[in-house]
């Protein structure tokens, strides 16, 4: 753990970002007392909100049809029927 005081820190701030971004432990004190530990930045991960377009979009009724064209450009992915 480093431990440096405020002035030191205010000095020597660019190299202190770089220690704590390589993970080492680095601590901000004032008159020897620990104040506040330099840590990097995580940023949140984005929640996925589920229905979000619920009622805004719709999906026709024939959708999944095709014609026999397009039936046999893929026949090959499409599974027979049992």
């Amino acid at each position: 753990m480093l431990l440096t005081n405020i002035y030191e820190a205010k000095t020597h701030l660019s190299s202190l970002i770089q220690k704590a971004i390589n993970g080492e432990e680095v601590v901000i004190a004032k008159a020897g007392k620990p104040l506040v530990e330099l840590v990097p930045y995580t940023a949140p991960k984005e929640q996925i909100k589920f229905g979000l377009l619920k009622g805004r979009i719709s999906i026709p009724d024939h959708f999944d049809d095709f014609n026999d064209q397009v039936a046999d450009m893929f026949s090959d992915y499409i599974p027979d029927e049992k």
